[in-house]
């Protein structure tokens, strides 16, 4: 059971109803954006801008977290599945996943005066965006022209997201 305020109750129904109305391709696609845009300002945070530092970091590993649960979960198996060379593409995507959830897990261990605590995040920024640019000009088109229904699918993984952003 949630613990949010009212208006926070409020708020999430709201975007629970406007993700449960997103084909799968266009709630991963949001998630793409709203990622890079915090390793965006991440990268404008100057040195001491520990606090900031700690509290981005917290919300970019929870939104990946997230992110790549639902992929795993929900959105891969229907690629493999329904696409001629989906194995080889999944199969890739989730090579890549592995490696960020390392990168995750030692910045989740780390403070932001850490040695090498930017440097790792400033990588795992890269590590995202090279696997966005393949999902979403290798996968993506695929999956657009595959058949899969979108909506369901993009139904199921946004419920999915909101139970693990929820406990996470």
């Amino acid at each position: 059971m949630s613990t949010r305020s009212q208006s926070g109750t409020q708020s999430g129904t709201q975007s629970n109803a406007m993700a449960a109305r997103q084909d799968a391709i266009a709630l991963l696609t949001a998630d793409h954006r709203e990622v890079h845009d915090m390793f965006e300002q991440f990268e404008q945070l100057g040195d001491r801008a520990r606090a900031s530092k700690e509290k981005l970091k917290e919300k970019i590993c929870k939104a990946l977290i997230a992110h790549t649960t639902i992929e795993e979960e929900i959105f891969y198996p229907a690629v493999r599945e329904q696409i001629e060379d989906g194995e080889d593409m999944v199969d890739e995507a989730t090579v890549e996943h592995a490696a960020a959830k390392d990168l995750i897990q030692q910045l989740q261990e780390m403070e932001p005066d850490d040695e090498l605590f930017d440097a790792k995040v400033k990588v795992l920024g890269e590590q995202i965006d090279h696997h966005v640019e393949e999902e979403e000009k290798e996968m993506f088109p695929k999956v657009k022209k595959s058949g899969l229904d979108l909506l369901a699918l993009g139904q199921e993984m946004a419920m999915r997201k909101q139970e693990l952003m929820d406990t996470l």
